[in-house]
């Protein structure tokens, strides 16, 4: 455990209710960007991860330009859910041959195991460090980095190269699993203290209730939510035929009067990665 809680690193007393609430998937498509953007300004979530490498990340980046206070991180992307409204490497496939099936396409979810039996670190670089200077070189400024369908990087190789690259950059890193949440409270940064919550993990069947009584129910400490809000429209229900609903219902969540009531009533605060990114610069 670390000589200090969580919640001192961050600044906060020992007892506080912290939850990070954090828009993944920024930029796979505009449905999803309009929604992550709504979710933070008129919502509960306090920042999002840009995925670089998707169709709709340019108009991500526009909207981060326009909106130069709200807070996002790089999904590090390795992955492509969606056969249908592809996307692949920015730094060439092939210059990483090992992240790639055997059409020269990033593996889908389903195939994950294989991607990281054979992915060589050295293209995973070449492949994050390109991710990392598409948003760089557009002139924008990101607090943290975390990883598309793979917790912790999933793999202990993975998450160390990813921690060397938010030093180089002056970044945060999540991290949700052990051994890696052990291994930051090592080196005095603040980890989780409670597990962590994708919320593509719920039941759609009275989502918001369990969104509800898990703000009711959130401990002291330190814990987070990876949200995947989408409006719902057309563009979702075309290209996103099995994520849609769960983004939809992501979105109704974050934007109700309901979720701000409960967090003014629980004493809860909610913090973005540019609070994490503080402790991680500053340590």
């Amino acid at each position: 455990m670390p000589a200090r809680s969580s919640s001192a690193l961050l600044g906060f007393p020992p007892d506080a209710r912290l939850l990070i609430v954090n828009n993944d998937d920024f930029g796979m498509y505009r449905d999803v960007n309009e929604a992550v953007v709504r979710s933070i300004e008129d919502g509960i979530a306090a920042s999002c991860s840009l995925m670089t490498p998707c169709p709709a990340a340019d108009h991500a980046m526009s909207l981060l330009r326009e909106r130069p206070e709200l807070p996002f991180g790089i999904h590090l992307t390795l992955v492509c859910e969606l056969p249908g409204h592809p996307w692949g490497p920015l730094s060439g496939r092939e210059k990483v041959p090992s992240l790639l099936d055997e059409m020269g396409r990033l593996h889908t979810p389903d195939r994950i195991p294989e991607l990281l039996a054979r992915a060589r670190i050295d293209e995973v670089e070449t492949e994050f460090r390109a991710q990392i200077h598409a948003v760089l070189d557009a002139g924008l400024t990101p607090v943290h980095l975390d990883w598309h369908c793979l917790a912790d990087g999933g793999r202990e190789d993975v998450f160390e190269l990813t921690a060397a690259l938010a030093g180089e950059y002056g970044l945060a890193v999540r991290a949700w699993l052990d051994p890696a949440r052990t291994l930051l409270g090592a080196r005095g940064l603040p980890a989780l203290d409670h597990d962590f919550l994708d919320s593509f993990a719920l039941d759609l069947d009275a989502k918001a209730a369990a969104y509800a009584q898990r703000l009711r129910d959130l401990p002291p400490g330190l814990s987070e939510w990876a949200v995947h809000p989408a409006l719902g429209g057309e563009e979702s229900r075309t290209v996103d035929p099995h994520g849609w609903r769960v983004r939809r219902s992501d979105y109704a969540f974050l934007t109700s009067p309901q979720a701000r009531e409960l967090l003014r009533r629980e004493g809860i605060t909610v913090i973005g990665y540019d609070v994490v990114q503080r402790a991680w610069t500053t340590g």
